[in-house]
């Protein structure tokens, strides 16, 4: 029986969606960062091609490792390209069939590391997965932290202005708490990443409060 990837490469071939194909540089081509960044890109934007985000507008699933890497080196001001490539990675073995053994292929053992770092098993149920996350936040490297961070400076507002579908205000809120407590873990590695995240949950707090409020009134 051909494995769940190589089903996938079928459905994709009979939509007219080229199959994912190992990112080899040509011999003779200059392997400068700019190049292995895009090449981390390409790749990302490769398994996650199919995917959306969980909210209502269903937004491309890449624009969220992207942002991630873009807020690391904005506001964060990590430059450093193995902590962008792993930030651009970091959903891709959780969330789609890569395995750690292609990101170490592709890209090297050390951003496959990193990847692993703030990758959850899949196999444990998801109370299990946040509880570990709260749990390991403080005994992540300081790269792994960051990304981290970022991820989670990224998603609050998301949950905040287009959260998946059905999701009570409930549910809302108790994603920021335990985003919080995630962030208690990572303080201390980046202050402009951990003021812009404690803005960004304080801002996201009130706009669910204020909904509930106002549907509320208008019962």
């Amino acid at each position: 029986m051909a494995s769940v990837g190589a089903r996938r490469e079928v459905v994709g071939a009979a939509a007219g969606i080229p199959a994912r194909r190992p990112l080899t540089i040509h011999a003779g081509a200059a392997i400068t960062e700019t190049t292995r960044l895009l090449a981390a890109a390409t790749f990302a934007a490769s398994y996650h091609r199919t995917q959306r985000r969980k909210g209502a507008h269903a937004d491309p699933y890449i624009n969220h490792p992207l942002q991630v890497a873009e807020l690391i080196a904005r506001v964060g001001g990590h430059t450093e390209l193995q902590t962008l490539m792993a930030a651009i990675l970091h959903d891709t073995v959780e969330d789609t069939d890569a395995k750690l053994e292609d990101i170490e292929r592709e890209f090297g053992a050390e951003i496959a590391a990193l990847v692993a770092e703030v990758t959850d098993d899949k196999d444990l149920a998801k109370d299990e997965r946040k509880r570990l996350q709260i749990a390991h936040a403080a005994q992540l490297t300081p790269r792994a932290k960051v990304i981290k961070l970022a991820d989670k400076i990224c998603n609050v507002p998301d949950i905040a202005v287009d959260p998946p579908v059905k999701w009570s205000h409930e549910r809302q809120l108790a994603y920021f708490d335990w985003a919080d407590a995630v962030v208690a873990g990572l303080r201390g590695v980046n202050p402009a990443l951990e003021a812009l995240y404690d803005a960004r949950v304080t801002a996201a707090r009130a706009a669910v409060r204020d909904r509930d409020a106002k549907a509320t009134k208008r019962k």
